[in-house]
């Protein structure tokens, strides 16, 4: 017996960091930042307007209505401004150098909007509307830290201060193998006690969303030999293999038969549901993680001690899911002794269950947006309790 948490650290040692390498900016989305990355430029780069409107000295339009000449237009872009002459304003579009001697932009709407001379009916405080060299981010100074995830926001920002290849780590490289003599590839016909194979493609899909490459293995039957021959063929190519199903007590287990001849696998039981049966390892010098095979037992199973491993040895400063508090919408029943992983629906901070505990019930893990943990020492739950609900990213409406 092992633990969640012994479990988790298991996997997680299986794997250390991955190897860092330089990407053009166009192809970093979806990386993970290997370490922290300067501003080659301040943001903004230049005093700037931050409204369309007229740049002045305050003290010069602080009694209004007043009439100045417009001595000139500043649109964006213009890289020749000139000071600004007293007892004259500039007009100035929103983004533009600010002219040397201006504290103050008077937007539009407070004047009649002339070009050559304007009235400006009403002036806002000194220092209004202008945007300072250096405010946002000085030049020199870490833009985006190493850990960070790089997504939309994060990429703008390399754009903005001038970076054109970002530092991050080496996505993983993971082969997924479904075992059971009982799988059909999906579309063929479909004999009696034979299902469609479907934990290879949840899975791959789960690899991907954490930001690993992953490639299927077609997947084997009950046979020793032949599954221990299609792993060693393919294993040295990849940073982690997961193997689903071929794991319980019962006869016919080929992956806790093949690798219990290899002796470098340990498998465990751990109080948990779904996903009691549980092994990690290493084959031929690569680390390999076993699910069971019921699809919500493998997702589950690769949500709590698989996708934290892959992202932590990516770099994830935050490797985790978020978490967040819940209140239950009904009461709820668990079994003692285990931890309970339930699919659910949360919405405004309340959640409700979506379908049984059973780990073969994948229309339901289809339409939950969380899982729901209830801790092993709890049975039960009345309605309005307050909950811990992991967020799945990528299924939130």
């Amino acid at each position: 017996m092992r633990t969640v948490e012994e479990h988790r650290a298991a996997v997680a040692a299986l794997l250390p960091p991955l190897g860092e390498e330089e990407v053009p900016l166009a192809e970093a989305h979806g990386r993970v930042l290997a370490r922290d990355v300067a501003a080659a430029v301040a943001l903004p780069g230049f005093d700037n307007s931050a409204m369309d409107g007229y740049a002045a000295r305050w003290t010069e339009v602080s009694r209004t209505p007043v009439t100045l000449p417009v001595a000139d237009d500043i649109p964006a872009g213009r890289t020749d401004v000139v000071p600004l002459a007293p007892g004259t304003v500039q007009r100035i579009m929103t983004g533009a150098p600010l002219p040397p001697g201006a504290d103050v932009v008077v937007p539009v709407e407070l004047t009649d909007g002339g070009t050559d001379v304007v009235e400006i009916r009403d002036a806002p405080p000194a220092g209004s509307h202008l945007r300072a060299a250096g405010e946002d981010i000085a030049e020199g100074t870490v833009a985006l830290e190493a850990g960070s995830p790089l997504g939309a926001t994060q990429l703008g920002l390399a754009a903005a201060v001038g970076v054109t290849v970002l530092p991050v780590r080496r996505r993983p490289q993971v082969l997924v193998l479904s075992t059971g003599s009982e799988l059909v590839a999906p579309g063929q016909p479909l004999l009696p006690g034979q299902i469609y194979e479907s934990n290879s493609r949840l899975l791959v899909a789960a690899v991907e969303e954490a930001g690993g490459v992953a490639r299927r293995l077609h997947f084997v039957p009950d046979d020793v030999e032949q599954f221990l021959t299609t792993v060693r063929a393919e294993v040295a190519s990849a940073d982690l293999l997961i193997t689903s199903g071929g794991v319980s007590a019962g006869a016919y287990e080929v992956v806790k038969d093949a690798f219990r001849e290899l002796g470098t696998v340990e498998f465990v039981k751990v109080p948990m549901q779904p996903g009691g049966p549980q092994g990690a390892g290493t084959v031929d010098g690569v680390p390999v993680v076993t699910l069971p095979g019921n699809p919500v037992s493998a997702f589950v199973s690769f949500e709590v001690f698989v996708r934290p491993a892959l992202r932590r040895a990516m770099g994830h400063a935050s490797p985790d899911r978020l978490h967040v508090p819940a209140r239950l919408t009904g009461p709820l029943r668990s079994p003692a002794g285990r931890r309970q992983f339930l699919r659910g629906r949360f919405d405004g901070g309340q959640v409700s269950q979506v379908g049984g505990p059973g780990s073969h019930l994948v229309a339901h893990l289809a339409r939950a947006n969380c899982l729901v943990v209830v801790p092993q020492d709890v049975t039960e739950l009345s309605a309005g309790a307050e909950v811990d609900v992991v967020l799945i990213e990528g299924a939130l409406q």
